[in-house]
């Protein structure tokens, strides 16, 4: 029990850690790194295809919820990360998860994920949408990205990024439709989320280097 608040404690100590520039810059960042990173992408799919046969309100509000929860399970292993390994061995990781993802991004070659969704019958929409959400993101690239930078960042500000970016894909998605959507050089956009994540990989892998030499 003890062990439990001393966590908790320590988890709302690193959420409200930061000024607010800070906090802007940190949210803003991730909001550019996990939208870029979003567009074209499955979570985007869901919501094109539901929002073609339903109502888009049940949908947006079913995203915002999946993505509202799998950001705050994403942000809490992050802190985790951060309280029960060095801060080389965390810097470390985050810079070769990010190199994997920015180099599997500028890779790509595809104009987005066509597959299929399959849609659940026998509940709502809201819920529907949900449950295809957590399931396409859970363990996806951007739920990752999010553990990483809530790992060495202000966490509050990763969560506010990444749920803010994931709800305007989504928006988009639902608004836009895949015609309008096939016009987005998609590809070109993989590219930025590419390099941005390269970015991110060389400033951890200094920030590990710092840390482990005790600059």
């Amino acid at each position: 029990m003890d062990n439990a608040q001393s966590f908790l404690q320590q988890f709302g100590e690193l959420t409200i850690t930061g000024n607010l520039v800070e906090f802007s810059a940190t949210s803003a960042t991730t909001f550019a790194l996990i939208a870029a990173a979003e567009i074209g992408d499955k979570s985007q799919l869901v919501c094109m295809t539901l929002a073609s046969r339903h109502r888009p309100m049940p949908v947006m509000l079913g995203a915002v919820a999946a993505f509202a929860v799998l950001n705050t399970l994403a942000v809490v292993f992050g802190v985790a990360i951060a309280n029960w390994l060095p801060e080389y061995v965390v810097g470390a990781t985050v810079a070769i998860l990010f190199g994997v993802f920015g180099i599997h991004a500028l890779r790509a070659t595809d104009d987005g994920d066509d597959d299929d969704v399959e849609e659940k019958s026998g509940h709502g929409i809201f819920l529907t949408t949900f449950i295809l959400l957590t399931v396409a993101e859970f363990g996806d690239k951007t739920q990752l990205a999010v553990v990483a930078l809530s790992s060495t960042h202000v966490p509050a500000a990763v969560w506010l990024g990444a749920t803010a970016a994931l709800a305007t894909t989504s928006a988009v998605g639902i608004l836009a439709g895949r015609t309008i959507l096939k016009k987005i050089p998609l590809v070109l956009l993989h590219r930025i989320s590419g390099a941005f994540f390269l970015v991110l990989a060389a400033v951890a892998a200094y920030q590990a280097y710092r840390s482990f030499t005790g600059g």
